[in-house]
């Protein structure tokens, strides 16, 4: 009985320490991983053979489209959500005539932290034009110090 008590109590323990996060959960990032630079050399017109030794082989063949590689990447960052990246390239009689994808979009986080630098600002309690003025005609504006409306 007492065996089984701390058998229970463990349990219990372990059980709180996941709900708490002090767990370690750790990146987890499946499929290719290709590299900028490595992209930016893809010229139309290269072989098969050339982008095979660029960018390694494709995750995904497709058996009915021979012309058509798929590079797909997941990632996913400590338990979060699963961001997944593709980009595609598409040869005509084993030469490269596009790319498609997503692969290097940009994170929209990392996007806002970029647009600060430009100093744009927009004011955040102007309420002229909202539709849900509370109910008056004109907006809900207070009229100045001094003046009327």
């Amino acid at each position: 009985m007492h065996k089984l008590i701390r058998t229970l109590g463990s349990a219990m323990l372990a059980l709180s320490l996941v709900g708490c996060g002090l767990v370690y959960v750790p990146d987890v990032q499946q499929g290719n991983f290709l590299d900028k630079k490595d992209v930016d050399q893809l010229k139309p017109g290269m072989t098969k053979h050339q982008v095979l030794v660029l960018l390694g082989s494709p995750s995904v063949h497709t058996p009915f489209n021979q012309n058509r590689w798929d590079y797909v990447s997941t990632q996913q960052h400590r338990g979060g959500k699963i961001k997944i990246r593709t980009f595609t390239l598409t040869f005509n009689n084993d030469t490269l005539v596009r790319t498609d994808g997503d692969f290097f979009a940009q994170d929209p986080e990392k996007m806002l932290e970029d647009s600060k630098k430009y100093h744009v600002t927009y004011p955040v309690d102007e309420t002229q034009g909202d539709k849900s003025n509370g109910g008056t005609e004109d907006g809900g504006m207070t009229p100045p110090e001094g003046g009327t409306r």
